[in-house]
């Protein structure tokens, strides 16, 4: 018996290593890529969150539920080709919504739904959540201010309080 595990056990040992590689190799892919069909990504994403028009592209947008922190889209072309596939809540994303000028459509477009929408007693605006994991690092919090017709008025950053500690102390 001894002599029989002991004869399998190089090529075990190496089979086991190839596969876990080829696992791991699959993970640094993208879920799907540029040209492929709108059925090819649908097959592989499932049905989007929400779809939103942009211009003479659609945006697919895959939400990871209410307490994620990353939010993706997905661009179809008019020739109904994946253009991009892309995390969307960046402080770069962010930092492009411009105040007195975009409409809540624009910031769907931009970052897709919020986590949360909520009026502040103190703000006379209705407030766009988004908890974000701002540079891969800090558990953040975009929030962005509309107007009653629906256009940005400001758009500050600042700590998630679901992660705050110093909330929690008596």
């Amino acid at each position: 018996m001894r002599q029989l595990i002991s004869r399998f056990s190089p090529r075990l040992l190496s089979a086991a290593a190839l596969l876990s590689l080829a696992g791991c190799a699959s993970l640094f892919q993208p879920p799907v890529n540029p040209g492929e069909s709108e059925e090819q990504v649908l097959t592989r994403l499932g049905a989007p969150t929400n779809i939103y028009q942009d211009g003479n592209t659609r945006l697919f947008e895959y939400g990871a539920g209410a307490f994620s922190q990353y939010q993706y889209m997905a661009r179809i072309g008019p020739d109904h080709r994946l253009i991009s596939y892309q995390q969307v809540w960046t402080i770069e994303n962010f930092r492009a919504i411009r105040t007195n000028q975009d409409t809540k459509q624009d910031v769907l477009n931009r970052v897709g739904r919020p986590s949360e929408i909520t009026r502040y007693a103190r703000v006379p605006f209705e407030a766009w959540n988004y908890s974000f994991k701002e540079s891969g690092v800090w558990n953040s919090q975009m929030t962005v201010y509309f107007t009653d017709q629906g256009i940005v008025q400001k758009v500050e950053n600042g700590p998630d309080p679901r992660y705050d500690d110093s909330r929690m102390r008596f």
